[in-house]
């Protein structure tokens, strides 16, 4: 699966990318909003992740690479299997922090809700976040999704889900 847009490209993750991924996960920064995320992340513990979360790609879904159209990377994104439900799935991603506020979330996100209604004939797609990360609460708005629920984690922090169904996507108020 290749998806590309005006400015950036989500592929599959190949060996190559781990240690630029890695560099990711290593900037605290970057994953101050990732839920499990506080500890420090080796090549081995990504790899594995990857490995295991990347089963479904067979299905079309995953982590993805996200990289601009000259082949940097940029972060990760995708649609992920969190509900037991091939038809529904959840949207994530991470992108570096020296790459935030310049639209590329939003590009990202737009693509694979695209890609997940299109392609994969989802019925539901699902954004979780927590509530503090206002940058992804907004985005998952502009992206058409509406606030479903609402609460706090097991480590005490807030969170917000977004969700949008297939009904919803083609809706004159929901263009992608």
């Amino acid at each position: 699966m290749i998806i590309q847009t005006e400015r950036i490209r989500i592929r599959e993750i190949i060996a190559d990318d781990i240690d630029c991924l890695l560099a990711i996960y290593q900037d605290s920064e970057n994953m101050k909003f990732i839920p499990n995320s506080a500890f420090k992340w080796n090549k081995e513990q990504l790899t594995e992740k990857y490995e295991r979360i990347n089963c479904g790609y067979k299905k079309g879904f995953g982590i993805f690479t996200v990289e601009l159209l000259d082949g940097e990377i940029i972060g990760e994104g995708g649609l992920f299997d969190s509900f037991n439900k091939l038809n529904h799935l959840e949207l994530g991603y991470i992108i570096d922090r020296r790459y935030w506020g310049k639209g590329y979330g939003l590009e990202l996100s737009k693509s694979l809700i695209e890609y997940g209604f299109r392609e994969l004939k989802l019925s539901k797609l699902t954004a979780r976040m927590y509530k503090e990360n206002i940058a992804s609460v907004r985005l998952s708005e502009r992206c058409g999704m509406a606030f479903v629920n609402g609460g706090k984690n097991d480590d005490g922090k807030e969170y917000c889900e977004y969700e949008i169904s297939a009904n919803e996507l083609n809706t004159p108020h929901n263009k992608l």
